[in-house]
């Protein structure tokens, strides 16, 4: 009978550091947006917005990571902020496209501004060509996964 591998030691598991570094930066993204009133997918949803004007609930929620039903919350939630707009009715098909309102630009900058330091710091130990790799290797962790792609 052949020895079964195992993870091995956690300090050492790339796994491990992933999900810790990941749970590091949405706990301190967490922290920059509460003073905003956003929680961290309705930023998402306001920066892949920002970006990719117009797409449906569906083609957020695989681009936000989370659920059409969550995604359905959340664009409710911005909706009645006035942050984003949609159409009451579809203008064909079922999907109703979302874009941002100039009050959910003026609330993105801020929101931006606060994650993009929140980043800054995270990156702080490497230099930009570290910075490039680490990007890099974490686009080809993700890509041997086999991910969804991004709506085009």
């Amino acid at each position: 009978m052949g020895q079964a591998e195992v993870v091995g030691p956690l300090d050492q598991a790339v796994g491990y550091a992933l999900k810790r570094a990941a749970t590091a930066l949405r706990t301190a993204m967490e922290a920059v947006l509460r003073p905003l009133d956003l929680t961290v997918p309705q930023y998402s949803c306001l920066e892949v917005l920002s970006q990719q004007p117009g797409l449906s609930n569906a083609e957020l929620a695989r681009a936000v990571f989370v659920t059409r039903q969550s995604m359905n919350l959340v664009l409710r939630g911005l909706q009645d902020r006035g942050l984003v707009s949609r159409p009451a009715t579809a203008a064909h098909g079922r999907a109703l496209p979302t874009e941002l309102t100039d009050a959910g630009r003026t609330q993105l900058q801020a929101a931006s501004a606060a994650v993009r330091s929140v980043e800054k710091r995270m990156l702080a130990p490497f230099s930009a060509t570290r910075q490039n790799q680490l990007l890099r290797d974490l686009a080809a962790c993700a890509e041997a996964l086999g991910p969804e792609p991004l709506p085009s």
